[in-house]
């Protein structure tokens, strides 16, 4: 496992946090967007209190790292290595607690094929094998939505869920899946969703616990967090090269690891 500050260094160099892909003009858009109540932009979550766009700023600046001055409006925009490592720690902490229970029962799933999988799949595989339970449930249920043509169906790899479009998994930020998936399961929720985008909104939402990678033009995540309905979500640039994300994911599996 890298040192913290090597791997601060790796975030950055990559770009998974530091000086990061995502402009600042798609960020604010999106801050925009939720303090307007746009669904899209909640993720499947509700909020428990009014969020006015510099409300959403100020808890980015906190909570993810970007800049907090709201007269930054175009350009560069960042997310705190620190801040990523430290909730990388804490979710750490939260998936080693739930594979300390008797039979724990966890479930994994992503909207970021090309990029997260890399992380969720190893994870996945530990749990596996610490004796976990890796819940699959709605396994081919499929839906259409405004947004794309094909409809989706929801399909595992290696007991992570994933949508495909009739050949490839696909990026998404809906809700749906995971709420179908849960209604499945009705009254035996897992024990912990591992997850990001619309999947962890949808599990944080129903009150299951729930630990989340998102990525700063996300911040439905962070509101979800900051009201209590999800327990950590990790900031970091969510697509870029499946392979960069090695040491974040090294860290993660050394430490929930030791703490077994």
């Amino acid at each position: 496992m890298l040192s913290r500050d090597e791997l601060r260094e790796h975030l950055v160099r990559t770009r998974i946090a530091g000086d990061v892909a995502t402009p600042r003009e798609n960020n604010l858009d999106h801050y925009s967007s939720l303090a307007n109540g746009d669904p899209y932009y909640l993720l499947g979550l509700t909020c428990e209190q009014p969020w006015s766009f510099r409300d959403v700023l100020a808890l980015m600046a906190k909570s993810a790292g970007v800049v907090a001055d709201p007269g930054h409006r175009r350009g560069q925009d960042t997310i705190d290595p620190d801040l990523t490592i430290d909730a990388l720690d804490a979710m750490a902490e939260r998936i080693a607690a739930a594979l300390s229970r008797e039979r724990p029962r966890l479930l994994f799933a992503t909207g970021h094929p090309t990029g997260l999988l890399a992380v969720h799949l190893p994870l996945a595989r530990l749990a596996a094998e610490r004796g976990a339970t890796l819940l699959t449930p709605a396994e081919g249920w499929t839906y259409s939505g405004s947004g794309f043509g094909r409809p989706r169906r929801l399909r595992y790899l290696d007991d992570v869920a994933m949508l495909d479009d009739k050949g490839g998994f696909v990026h998404t930020h809906d809700a749906a899946p995971m709420e179908w998936m849960l209604a499945e399961l009705g009254d035996a929720p897992p024990d912990l969703v591992i997850a990001d985008h619309g999947w962890a909104g949808a599990a944080g939402e129903a009150g299951v616990p729930t630990v989340a990678f998102a990525d700063s033009n996300d911040p439905g995540l962070f509101v979800g967090e900051a009201e209590g309905k999800i327990d950590v979500v990790v900031p970091l640039d969510d697509n870029v090269l499946p392979r960069y994300y090695a040491p974040l994911t090294d860290r993660l599996v050394t430490l929930v690891t030791r703490a077994l």
